[in-house]
């Protein structure tokens, strides 16, 4: 559910996850990009592989900040099913260069 994203980075990424696009997703990304899950920093391409791709994630925007920067998701895959999620970017030159995930 893209369309309610006001922020391109943050659209291409959520568009690329559920898509489930190696390339795309990483494309949306800085090369230094970092992420954190329930407030503990993560290798970025560990994580997303069995988090996202090898796990068929996919992400359903319940809301988004009006900067479209903050997020709740609704986020399923196949290792957790689905659970109610915040997410949190940070945007660098037009592109992700850090995300923070958790339960919400």
């Amino acid at each position: 559910m893209t369309t309610q994203l006001t922020d391109p980075a943050v659209a291409a990424f959520v568009s690329a996850v559920n898509a489930g696009d190696r390339d795309a997703f990483f494309a949306a990304l800085t090369p230094d990009a970092t992420m954190s899950d329930d407030g503990s920093d993560r290798d970025l391409t560990l994580w997303t592989e069995k988090e996202v791709f090898s796990s068929n994630g996919r992400m359903d925007v319940e809301s988004a900040a009006p900067d479209g920067r903050s997020l709740t998701v609704t986020y399923t895959n196949s290792t957790w099913g689905s659970m109610r999620t915040r997410w949190t970017f940070t945007v660098t030159d037009g592109k992700v260069s850090r995300f923070e995930t958790g339960q919400a």
